[in-house]
């Protein structure tokens, strides 16, 4: 009931390679935990260990302090929003309200190394936008946002004014930790795609680098955002900004292509076994660096020429059939080779003039919603449609943790539209609140998760009259909240005997079944849009996750029959409450009639 602590992970993983450095050390509470002996680490590592030297790195006033953030455990979960929600039962999209940070967070066991792709588009940190501030003044204030008594909404966010002295250090600090997270979920073929302009470029592909190792760099893309205008600009009009590819592992990623044109389709006229192909020429005018040797032509004539492929391959392909002599009307030959068509697609180009712009995105939004002013600098669908592309994976998960107006959401759609894919999606969007005076505000929408939640049911509803009834439009809705558990769980220590009675229970009094059942997804690392069903049995309702992967009963005094049926059916994990036993006797049964009827059932009790 606790997000991943990733500092007592990466002493597991150093312990793995170096066991002699473990040790442990007393908690400021008095108790033992694991930690690293630094004196026997530095004798392993001997001369590879940098001390007091120059050295080559990237840093920025609060980057520890954001580190730390990073690897600090909250004591949050994930509610279940059934009223926000699509298709509950049957859909695999994910949509989640709140901070990035906590969500990452709770997100780490059940989709750990199962990202395939990450678009996002965080704050360009331009003076006017707002940015999420991790960096709290006061103790109590951080205590009170982790226990969930304040209002994420009306502190997480801050407006970053040019003016403040640690304006790029602000935001380094927001993304860093962030960007650290969402490593750990990609695969490993996945990629991250981060748009960014030029305000942040710089220190973005900085932290990338050290995130993601700098031999993981794939590219950068520089896309035209806008055409004309810019008669406020006093130096240079900017009609572009930039998107950052990295991959996980670049040794395991597979190439990159987007998908042919039609005009580019219509030169490959002709088809063998071997594919569609078009003749084309051996020797091409203005070739920069050609390769000289003579080639003998059907009537014993030599042709001199610069050659675009070696002597060797040209031989080859003459021996294959894949070589042709045509006589011109000059009397000359012409040497020509069967040019076949790449059927995975062409190779994306950095310099990109058609993914779409802002003027696409405005559009996009105008025939959804009426109004292309419902949401400032959307991105446009073919944008990130074609980023998704680029990665030949028809079944991949995508998550956006920025996601704003859900164009990703929008995009997987209708990628999934275009090739009958089964792409996924997870959104992260803050519910930050709209002004007053905005478009949005007009329209009666009061946050951007309101923005984004409609846009996907439009969509979806939009490509549905189109014909694609088999898509999933569907999104489970979750939203960041305090834990389930009541404070007692998490420290039995700092209570009397005569306050116990006050808290018969763990679990507190609002929170229902789904509640309880998607926490322990969370806390058993199961991924949170597997098929769900819930049924009545002797009177009590019993939930079943994933088939079998999870039944769970949280009625009060739970009925022997019922606890033999869930066994009966031999799940991989069953869970019950503590109030679901009327005695201790009770609960020594359950555990015996397991041991009878499915001994290989891991059994919880909250």
């Amino acid at each position: 009931m606790e997000s991943i602590d990733l500092v007592e992970k990466s002493i597991q993983k150093l312990g793995e390679l170096f066991p002699n450095v473990i040790t442990e050390t007393k908690c400021d509470n008095g108790k033992l935990k694991k930690a690293i002996n630094f004196d026997i680490l530095r004798e392993m590592l001997s001369d590879e260990i940098v001390e007091h030297r120059e050295t080559y790195e990237f840093s920025w006033p609060g980057k520890r302090k954001s580190l730390k953030e990073c690897r600090k455990p909250i004591r949050k979960t994930l509610r279940p929003v059934l009223t926000e929600s699509k298709k509950w039962d049957n859909t695999e999209n994910i949509y989640i309200k709140g901070d990035n940070l906590d969500a990452l967070k709770l997100l780490q066991e059940s989709y750990l190394g199962k990202i395939d792709i990450v678009y996002i588009d965080p704050p360009y940190n331009t003076g006017n936008d707002l940015i999420y501030n991790d960096s709290f003044k006061h103790a109590q204030v951080i205590e009170d946002v982790n226990s969930g008594i304040l209002d994420e909404n009306g502190i997480k966010l801050t407006k970053n004014s040019s003016s403040n002295g640690k304006f790029h250090s602000d935001w380094c600090s927001m993304i860093f930790p962030r960007l650290l997270l969402a490593r750990d979920l990609l695969s490993s073929k996945g990629v991250i795609f981060i748009s960014i302009d030029d305000n942040e470029y710089s220190n973005m592909k900085n932290i990338c680098d050290e995130v993601f190792g700098s031999q993981n760099y794939v590219a950068t893309y520089i896309k035209q955002s806008k055409v004309g205008g810019g008669s406020d600009s006093k130096f240079i009009v900017k009609e572009h900004e930039y998107c950052l590819v990295y991959a996980k592992d670049i040794s395991m990623t597979s190439e990159m292509y987007i998908a042919h044109d039609e005009d580019y389709l219509k030169r490959y006229k002709e088809v063998d076994e071997n594919g569609r192909f078009f003749w084309d020429t051996f020797a091409r005018p203005g070739l920069k660096n050609p390769i000289y040797y003579d080639i003998e032509a059907p009537d014993g004539s030599l042709i001199h020429n610069g050659w675009i492929h070696s002597k060797q391959r040209f031989l080859q392909e003459k021996n294959d059939g894949t070589i042709r002599f045509v006589k011109k009307n000059d009397g000359k030959w012409s040497v020509q080779f069967k040019q076949y068509l790449n059927q995975n697609g062409k190779k994306p180009r950095s310099m990109t003039m058609d993914f779409g712009g802002s003027i696409d995105g405005k559009n996009e939004l105008n025939e959804l919603f009426g109004n292309p002013k419902i949401f400032s600098y959307p991105k446009s669908t073919k944008f990130i449609g074609s980023l998704i592309e680029t990665i030949k994976n028809p079944n991949a998960i995508v998550m956006d943790f920025f996601s704003g107006s859900a164009t990703t959401a929008d995009a997987v759609m209708r990628v999934n539209c275009k090739d009958s894919g089964n792409r996924k999606f997870i959104l992260i969007q803050l519910q930050e609140e709209c002004d007053l005076n905005s478009e949005a505000s007009k329209e009666g929408y009061s946050n951007l998760c309101q923005i984004g939640e409609a846009r996907i049911h439009k969509s979806g509803e939009r490509l549905r009259t189109q014909g694609f009834t088999c898509l999933d439009d569907g999104f489970r809705v979750f939203e960041v909240s305090s834990s389930n558990m009541k404070d007692i769980y998490y420290s039995p220590d700092n209570y009397q005997q005569d306050l116990l009675s006050m808290s018969e229970s763990n679990i507190k009094e609002d929170r229902t079944d789904l509640d309880l059942l998607f926490g322990c997804l969370l806390d058993w690392g199961l991924e949170l849009s597997k098929p769900y069903k819930s049924e009545e049995i002797a009177g009590v309702s019993v939930h079943t996750y994933d088939e079998n992967a999870l039944v769970a009963c949280f009625a009060e005094n739970v009925p022997e029959e019922v606890i033999r049926e869930i066994a009966k059916r031999q799940p991989l994990r069953a869970v019950f409450r503590d109030s679901s036993f009327g005695d201790d006797a009770a609960r020594v049964n359950l555990g015996e009639i397991f041991k009878l009827l499915s001994p290989d059932t891991e059994v919880k009790v909250l």
